[in-house]
């Protein structure tokens, strides 16, 4: 046995790519389940057999000092979707790949398929679908004006014929639709596995990098929301984007996950018709139930707060109603809410505002199927509550912005400026803004400094 060596294994996992000495059915670094893989581990040195120092080879490119390098071929170019460039930082960076996903059905192939038509004035477009024929594509393509001569679609799935499509046609944007359908023979694996799809993703980006080539790839999420397939595929990309939306409403939002290029914190709107999608500039009216114009009067129950969706400021309307009274086990209802932090907020206005709501049916909830979890619209579930349960309407040109604490405090938030910015562009006069909050002047609004909770019910409670 001295003139043999044994050999090690280890184990990868799959999804984060920690190494384990054994095998065991769930990584301990991402947590995922059956993700290890054996692995033949290098051998170790020895004086019979030491390692070998990596040899000095040839630079492809000289290195050159930072502030000599060109910035042309790094500059983003307009996609022509103008909320999808604000999401991506100005456009599609050559040689960018950009990772956007979505559940089923909620508007992927749409969204780039306008892209495609857009960019397609400007250069060839390759269209590759895996998922659909190029007859699918084309139908959908007419029903949402997206034909274009330019625009070239390939119903492919393996990997060396879009790479003979890119050769033949030598195209300025690829779309891949989806990542998990497409193939290659260099390694095993079924279709949309771990293995495959590391694979193709790898020589995508490649080539991508290579020529200069932006490439978009539509991805699948899981049940959980997160992006199907192994969490390298994050690492490997540029840019992911997560696109958001419910089947029961026609909102969509494209938010930004990762972004070498620009802000990752930024949203993009969007409207799905029976025409194609739209991007929305100014979705507000779209959270209100009286917008412009028409909001002349308001009704009892109704509070309107500015919330930040990223950076963009965005006006919603928050809604209650209180009904019954001496009910025994009376009914709690949250739709576009976070329902753990209303039932703190209805705590807070029994306890501190002497609200009285403990025998009574409480339903709270957003218009036009926005959902809101930041802390910053506390101030106006909390007097959307009080205003149903008094039957007294807030003033209609009023929003409300503020967390509230369990003492009945009413606490800073961030982004206070921007917020009230967007309400007087939109119309509204008066705000209740939690103090300490830095606002400069010139908004033209009337605005009114609370410190907690029953300050603020004070003014609304019927004498």
């Amino acid at each position: 046995m001295t003139g043999r060596t044994r050999s090690r294994t280890s184990y990868r996992c799959a999804e984060c790519g920690h190494q384990a000495a054994q095998w065991v059915g769930r990584c301990p670094q991402c947590q995922a389940w059956g993700s290890l893989e054996e692995t033949a581990a290098p051998p170790r040195a020895s004086a019979a057999n030491p390692l070998r120092k990596v040899a000095a080879g040839a630079p492809s490119t000289p290195a050159q000092r930072i502030s000599d390098v060109a910035l042309d071929s790094a500059r983003a170019r307009p996609t022509g979707v103008d909320e999808l460039d604000r999401v991506l930082g100005g456009g599609l960076v050559p040689g960018a790949v950009v990772l956007l996903a979505g559940e089923p059905g909620v508007g992927k192939s749409t969204l780039l398929l306008e892209v495609a038509a857009r960019a397609a004035a400007s250069g060839r477009v390759l269209y590759v679908t895996g998922e659909e024929s190029a007859g699918q594509v084309r139908l959908r393509a007419e029903r949402t004006n997206g034909l274009h001569d330019d625009l070239y679609l390939a119903a492919e799935s393996d990997l060396g014929a879009i790479v003979g499509h890119i050769d033949a046609l030598a195209p300025s944007l690829l779309i891949v639709d989806s990542i998990q359908t497409m193939t290659t023979g260099e390694v095993d694996g079924i279709p949309g596995g771990v293995t495959q799809t590391r694979a193709v993703t790898v020589a995508l980006t490649s080539l991508a990098k290579e020529r200069g080539l932006p490439v978009l790839l539509v991805g699948h999420v899981t049940k959980d929301g997160s992006i199907a397939g192994p969490r390298v595929l994050e690492h490997l990309v540029d840019v992911v984007l997560a696109f958001e939306g419910d089947k029961h409403s026609t909102l969509r939002m494209v938010r930004g996950v990762k972004n070498r290029f620009g802000p990752a914190d930024e949203v993009g709107c969007f409207e799905l018709r029976d025409e194609g999608i739209v991007g929305l500039a100014d979705p507000s009216g779209l959270f209100l139930a009286r917008f412009g114009s028409t909001r002349e009067s308001s009704v009892a129950g109704t509070a309107v707060t500015v919330v930040m969706d990223g950076r963009r400021p965005l006006l919603a309307e928050v809604q209650a109603l209180v009904a019954g009274a001496n009910i025994p086990s009376p009914r709690r209802a949250v739709s576009g809410l976070d329902s753990a932090r209303v039932a703190m907020l209805l705590a807070v206005l029994e306890r501190r505002a002497k609200v009285k709501l403990a025998d009574s049916e409480v339903y709270t909830a957003t218009v036009g199927g926005m959902k809101i979890a930041e802390p910053a619209a506390d101030l106006a579930i909390a007097l959307a509550v009080a205003s149903a349960r008094w039957d007294v309407a807030l003033p209609p040109d009023m929003v409300v912005v503020g967390e509230l604490g369990l003492a009945g405090e009413v606490r800073r938030v961030n982004g206070v400026q921007r917020r009230l910015a967007e309400a007087a562009r939109l119309g509204f006069t008066r705000a209740l803004i939690p103090t300490d909050s830095d606002v400069g002047k010139g908004l033209g609004m009337q605005i009114t400094v609370v410190h907690d909770l029953g300050q603020v019910l004070r003014d609304v409670k019927p004498r």
